[in-house]
Order: structure tokens, then C-alpha cells, then sequence
């Protein structure tokens, strides 16, 4: 004998799918009627022609389009390069700055010190000291290279936030599980490498992960130290054209990349139920 649901059951699924689709109807038309709103205001206005033929022109978007594809690659290869470096330092970071020892409290000073700086200095403001800066001191074994000094400046900003998010998930774990770990005979480098550590990066990843999808973004910084990135390669394309499609794509490049990474945190935060009901480490509570 097969189970069959009751007719109060498939009455109540039946119910359920016809309320999950009403709610996608409704939601699909007011999307379309705003975005239809939305097309009509902007076609209609007395300049369209014109912003139409400055910003959207599609043969001269086609015509950059390479070479914005090229500058993306660099923007990528900064993004990823920043992210490995920045995790692993600023972890080390935190581990440094939430440590009891006496004799390491000139490294905390150190640490933290370094940390409200960064963290209070604009990126921006960080690029340019560092792209003009350190190349004014003629050190032998620095590279003056736009994209490596970039690279540097985000690299320090970033190391700084995610210094504060780790400490804020070391901080996190439950002063028992350290007791607990000593008492089963670990020792304090055991503890926080077996113990905290795990803990910490666990209670941290949806606030780590926000921090990786606005890396991907502030990587497009670095054009203002000559790095030819897309955000430069369109600077140069619309040099003595005065038409600013090139903007434009390197804007949709730049959201093709983000938005399904974003939707991708949003997805993987959601699965492993770090939605609304749980505030992310490092936030105040």
C-alpha cells in the first residue's frame, strides 16, 4: 500500500502554488510597467537623441570592446591577487591583535595602529600616497609600476578591514571552547589554530564575502595610477571623441561580473542559513 496525501493536503499544495504564482504574476507586471515607465520618461526627453548618440552608440561600443576585455582581465587578475593576499594577512593580523602575551603587546600596538589607520584613510587617498609616494623615495627593490603600487594600496586598505572582521569572529567564540581545549591538553598555539580559528572564519563568511564582492569593484582604482585597466582603456578611448559609450561598457563589464557574484553570495548566505535572522561578525549588535 502506497502513501497518498490526504485531500486536505493537496488542497493546501494546490493553494500554496496558486498564491507562488499570483505573487510571480503580479511581481512580473509591476517590473515591466516600471521599467516601461522608466524607458518612456527617458525616450521622450528633449536630449535623448543626443545622450543616445554620446552614450549608447553600439558600433563604437563593439569598437572598444576588446580592449576594455583586456583591461577587465587586469582588473580581475588585481581583484583575485588582493583577495588571497588580504584574507591571509589580515588573519594573521587578528590572530596577533586578540593574543594575552605580554611580550607581544609592542606587535598589538603595532597592529592596531595600522588597522585605525587604514581603516580611517579613504582608498582613494591611499592610491595616491602610495602611487606617488613610495616612488619618491627611489628604492631599489620597489617596482614603480602603476599596477603593482595599485595592487599595494588595496591590498593595505582592504588587510585592514578584514583584520577587524577576523578579530570580531575570534572574539566570537565562547571564552568555554579555549577552556576546553586546554583542558584537553592543547596548548594555546593548538587551541587557536584546531579551535578559534575554524570557529572565527565560520562566524565571518558572510561579512568576508561582502568585503570580496566590494574588492572586485574598488579594483577599477587603480586606473588612476596609469594602469591600463577598463576603466583606463575607456578614459583613452574617449580621448578627442567626445563619445562616452566606452563608459558605458566598461560599466556593463564591470556589472557582468559583480551582480553574479553578488547572486552568488546572496545564494550560498542563504543555503547556509546566514540570512536576516543572524548579523554578520563584525557588526554591532
Amino acid at each position: 500500500m502506497t502513501w497518498e496525501p490526504s485531500p486536505v493536503a493537496v488542497e493546501r499544495a494546490a493553494f500554496r502554488a496558486g498564491r507562488r504564482r499570483r505573487s510571480f504574476a503580479v511581481a512580473a507586471l509591476s517590473t515591466l510597467v516600471l521599467v516601461a515607465a522608466a524607458v518612456l520618461v527617458v525616450v521622450t526627453s528633449p536630449g535623448w537623441e543626443r545622450t543616445r548618440d554620446a552614450f549608447l552608440d553600439v558600433d563604437r561600443g563593439l569598437e572598444v570592446l576588446p580592449a576594455l576585455l583586456e583591461g577587465l582581465w587586469l582588473n580581475l587578475r588585481v581583484w583575485v591577487v588582493t583577495v588571497v593576499v588580504s584574507l591571509v594577512v589580515g588573519l594573521l593580523l587578528a590572530i596577533v591583535r586578540t593574543t594575552a602575551s605580554p611580550v607581544l603587546f609592542p606587535l598589538r600596538a603595532l597592529v592596531a595602529a595600522y588597522v585605525d589607520v587604514f581603516r580611517g584613510l579613504p582608498l582613494l587617498l591611499v592610491l595616491l600616497l602610495v602611487g606617488f609616494g613610495l616612488p619618491s623615495l627611489r628604492l631599489p627593490w620597489l617596482p614603480g609600476d602603476g599596477v603593482y603600487l595599485g595592487t599595494l594600496a588595496i591590498v593595505l586598505t582592504y588587510t585592514a578591514y578584514t583584520a577587524e572582521i577576523f578579530r570580531a569572529g575570534i572574539n566570537a567564540v565562547h571564552p568555554a571552547q579555549v577552556t576546553a581545549a586546554r583542558a584537553l591538553g592543547l596548548t594555546r598555539a593548538q587551541t587557536t589554530r584546531r579551535v578559534v580559528v575554524p570557529q572565527a572564519v565560520r562566524n565571518t563568511t558572510p561579512a568576508l564575502l561582502n568585503t570580496v564582492v566590494s574588492l572586485q569593484k574598488d579594483s577599477g582604482l587603480i586606473s588612476i595610477l596609469g594602469a591600463v585597466d577598463a576603466i583606463r582603456a575607456a578614459q583613452i578611448a574617449v580621448t578627442g571623441a567626445y563619445n562616452f559609450t566606452p563608459y558605458v561598457v566598461a560599466g556593463l563589464l564591470f556589472l557582468l561580473v559583480s551582480i553574479p557574484l553578488t547572486r552568488a553570495v546572496d545564494a550560498y548566505s542563504e543555503r547556509r542559513g546566514w540570512g536576516a535572522t543572524r548579523p554578520a561578525a563584525g557588526v554591532a549588535r
